[in-house]
């Protein structure tokens, strides 16, 4: 297999892994599904708590006008507060709720419950070599975030 097949394959099966997890995790949750523009908004913002909606924009590389449709629909849904900057008004500072921490911290629950069982169905091998590999995909990872 090239680097290239490779790649192609190791992305493939990352993004098939992904969208399976989600539908799966969200059907144990018993819960209806946010869009993934939406999680990914959440997760920036558990990450650094207090961006503003500026900077999210920039960090998802969206538009500003696509961030304000999204926050007001996670205000709306309860799952995010915004509170203007107290030293420029003009900003909007972006918070989780107390029921959007639940909501990922419940759906983080039912994922690691789904991996734990699927990895428990594996050879002890394969199992060994999906630990084995966190490390490499975890700096992948940093990579790919550090690309331009």
């Amino acid at each position: 297999m090239t680097t290239d097949e490779g790649a192609a394959r190791l992305g493939a099966l990352v993004g098939e892994l992904h969208r399976l997890l989600r539908r799966t995790t969200t059907r144990r949750a018993n819960r209806a599904p946010l869009p993934e523009a939406q999680v990914e908004l959440m997760l920036l913002v558990r990450a650094q708590p207090g961006i503003s909606g500026k900077e999210t924009a920039r960090r998802l590389g969206t538009a500003p006008n696509t961030v304000s449709t999204l926050v007001r629909e996670l205000v709306d849904a309860g799952l995010l507060g915004r509170d203007r900057d107290p030293a420029d008004r003009r900003v909007v500072r972006l918070r989780l709720t107390d029921a959007a921490r639940t909501r990922m911290a419940d759906y983080e629950r039912h994922r690691a419950a789904l991996l734990t069982a699927a990895l428990a169905e594996l050879d002890p091998a394969d199992r060994e070599a999906v630990h084995a590999a966190l490390p490499a995909l975890s700096r992948l990872l940093d990579t790919l975030r550090a690309a331009p």
